[in-house]
């Protein structure tokens, strides 16, 4: 559970960073619509709730299953709980996206996991959790990575957040994403 909320964390924080607020509202999933500047919520009832200046707190659930959900009460502060992804188009199974099986027999299962968790952005602890392997190991496959250029490095205070180089990504998709 912990690994889909890194995941969805990190996913979030890129596209805020690379595409703004809307971008990262268009990729909340197919029930959800960014269409400015309605965010328009597929719901078993059909309400408005609206702002009024008031911010929206996005929270994702491993357990929301179809639908968001949103308070009912228009006088609490608004929260939206939109359910996380459960199964990777790439890959066709439930649970943590797996690495495609011609890269696990090149660089090995935990380092192909590491690439391809690298692809949105993730910090070495998330890396670790989405390898299930420990922070150690995973400071090591990083470092193995980044030296063969398929990973950059940045600290970001206490953090490392690992990202893939254009390498990377063609190593990643040479299979289709398979």
């Amino acid at each position: 559970m912990q690994a889909h909320h890194d995941a969805d964390r990190s996913l979030r924080a890129r596209a805020l960073l690379d595409d703004g607020t809307g971008g990262m509202l268009a990729g909340l999933g197919p029930c959800i619509r960014w269409l400015r500047p309605i965010l328009e919520v597929d719901y078993p009832v059909d309400r408005d709730l609206h702002l009024r200046g008031r911010g929206l707190t996005l929270v994702p659930s491993y357990f929301c299953q179809g639908t968001p959900v949103a308070l009912a009460d228009p006088d609490l502060p608004p929260v939206l709980v939109y359910p996380l992804r459960h199964q990777d188009p790439d890959d066709g199974h439930t649970g943590a996206p797996g690495p495609p099986a011609r890269l696990c027999a090149l660089i090995g299962a935990t380092r192909a996991a590491i690439l391809r968790a690298s692809a949105t952005g993730a910090t070495t602890g998330e890396l670790a959790r989405l390898a299930g392997v420990s922070a150690a190991s995973a400071t090591r496959h990083t470092t193995v990575l980044r030296n063969s250029g398929l990973l950059l490095s940045r600290r970001h205070g206490p953090s490392v957040l690992h990202t893939l180089t254009p390498a990377g990504t063609t190593l990643l998709n040479a299979d289709g994403g398979r």
